[in-house]
């Protein structure tokens, strides 16, 4: 598959936010949350840096192999018409 498919970018976003959320459940759990003094800034951050590993990851697995999907391991496989 390539990075140039609707597909692709479809099945790679849907991870960075799977990713995203994740990163932010991390962060407010590594401060054992505490609603009236969390930082939402922080918990954005990680958020977004969690996206866009995920994105990278997704186009970097493209480049070594020939899987249907953003995945090394054919994780998300994606039929071939949807490109």
């Amino acid at each position: 598959m390539s990075i140039f498919t609707a597909a692709f970018w479809k099945a790679a976003a849907e991870r960075a936010v799977k990713t995203a959320a994740q990163a932010a459940i991390l962060s407010i759990g590594a401060d054992q949350l505490n609603v009236l003094t969390l930082d939402v800034a922080t918990v954005a951050g990680f958020a977004g840096g969690g996206f866009v590993l995920s994105v990278l990851t997704s186009i970097a697995s493209d480049a070594v192999t020939s899987s249907a999907g953003p995945s090394l391991a054919n994780e998300v496989a994606l039929p071939r018409d949807l490109g």
